[in-house]
């Protein structure tokens, strides 16, 4: 049985939601969530401190819906453009619901210091989890040894110019990021399979070698 506070932290999470799609993410208090939720101000700072970790729970949220989907989806699929194309869609599955304001999102987690900067330190547990989903994807695929351990991030971070498309696409069901993702997936699955020729192997090993050194 779900305990009280699950529900309350589960209804603050719906009201914050609702008001999001209604009235907007700026125009959207702390204290119109909690008169939403029926609960007080005081309850709604107790489980979430600020707007942003509303924001950071609902990413966490979508990132385990993608999650599911795409183990799901990996099960009948062996090569790595189709086990791609699968988690990339079922990335903006999840995200569908936060559409109408994801470019305020966007806006939230632009300064460094922000709880939902997919980059800071607040949401390394969830940026884990999102990078997971790639670890998957690539299991089991033909993925040259030296590429193999990076190959997850890189495509977390290409899946991340994926989202910012998606944002800013007001085309029907966002028809033109589905389009974006059915050409990229196969692209990318045959530019890793060239990274095996001679020729490519040292400028993706240069490629790598300068992320390291820019990572630190």
């Amino acid at each position: 049985m779900e305990r009280k506070s699950d529900q309350t932290k589960a209804l603050v999470r719906q009201s914050a939601l609702g008001l999001f799609r209604s009235q907007g993410y700026a125009k959207t208090t702390m204290r119109a969530i909690a008169e939403e939720a029926g609960v007080s101000l005081g309850s709604t700072y107790y489980y979430f401190a600020s707007k942003d970790e509303l924001v950071l729970e609902l990413y966490r949220e979508s990132v385990t819906e993608q999650r599911a989907a795409a183990s799901a989806a990996l099960q009948d699929k062996s090569g790595l453009g189709e086990r791609l194309k699968a988690a990339l869609h079922a990335g903006v599955d999840a995200m569908t619901p936060y559409h109408a304001f994801g470019g305020a999102f966007v806006g939230s987690a632009l300064p460094p210091q922000s709880a939902v900067n997919p980059f800071g330190p607040a949401s390394a547990g969830v940026r884990e989890d999102a990078i997971g989903i790639f670890r998957n994807v690539v299991e089991g695929t033909k993925v040259p040894a030296f590429l193999r351990a990076q190959l997850p991030e890189l495509l977390w971070l290409g899946y991340m110019g994926v989202v910012l498309f998606w944002v800013y696409d007001h085309s029907e069901d966002q028809r033109r990021t589905r389009a974006l993702i059915d050409g990229a997936a196969p692209l990318i699955a045959k530019l890793v399979g060239l990274s095996r020729l001679p020729v490519v192997k040292p400028l993706i090993e240069e490629a790598l070698a300068l992320k390291a050194r820019v990572q630190g």
